[in-house]
């Protein structure tokens, strides 16, 4: 948006065209108000209009920095590339562009997840991941409304945060390490959904979602 845009824009659309700038801001100066301002001054917009697009403070902040990960995924992938993918392919791919969404903005996810894991924070954190890892699932193709939707949403949520770990600390070249942990976290799952589909068939009960996650966030290998 150019600044006569955003003279005009919704509190929605200053969100999602100042968070990506505060992203920015936020590698020297933290979540922070100096990094609002800094945004603000960087795209024409008034500081005092600035808050009122993130009227609660860091999280709100991080939220909206989400959100336009979230704009800029759908909109990457609103040319149907993705129709003729596998659906770990497609899984792959959406995680793989949002992780590449915030390369060279490791600093700032750093001080973004330290702000998440806040007690105060945790419930807001939570729903966030779970509305991006919906937000995938739903470009994948997913229309389950049974069970399997909140369970294919949980592991997600969890593979998505686990390799977001991952990348974090990763100095290889062209992130190899990351997208080695990425496709074995995938495998693991479609093998694990194999096995479930064969073994378990309608036996819902047995599966335990809340051990199955705990053995994706902190993996054998």
């Amino acid at each position: 948006m150019s600044a006569a845009d955003l003279a005009d824009a919704t509190l929605d659309e200053l969100r999602l065209a100042l968070a990506p700038e505060i992203a920015l801001a936020a590698m020297f100066d933290g979540w922070s108000d100096a990094a609002l301002e800094s945004a603000a001054e960087s795209l024409g917009v008034e500081p005092a209009v600035a808050r009122l697009a993130f009227k609660d403070g860091p999280m709100d902040m991080v939220q909206g920095w989400v959100a336009a990960i979230d704009a800029r995924m759908e909109a990457h992938f609103a040319d149907g590339r993705l129709d003729t993918m596998k659906i770990r392919e497609k899984i792959r791919a959406l995680v793989w562009f949002r992780l590449e969404a915030v390369a060279g903005l490791e600093e700032s996810l750093r001080r973004a997840l330290a702000i998440q894991a806040m007690p105060q924070n945790a419930p807001k954190a939570l729903k966030l991941g779970w509305s991006s890892a919906d937000k995938m699932w739903r470009l994948a193709g997913d229309t389950a409304t049974d069970y399997n939707h909140y369970t294919k949403r949980a592991i997600l949520a969890g593979i998505y945060a686990a390799t977001l770990a991952v990348w974090l600390d990763d100095e290889s070249a062209d992130k190899a390490e990351t997208a080695a942990f990425l496709d074995r976290r995938i495998e693991g799952v479609m093998k694990f959904e194999k096995a479930k589909a064969q073994l378990l068939g309608g036996d819902r009960e047995h599966f335990d979602v809340a051990r199955f996650l705990g053995r994706l966030r902190y993996p054998q290998g």
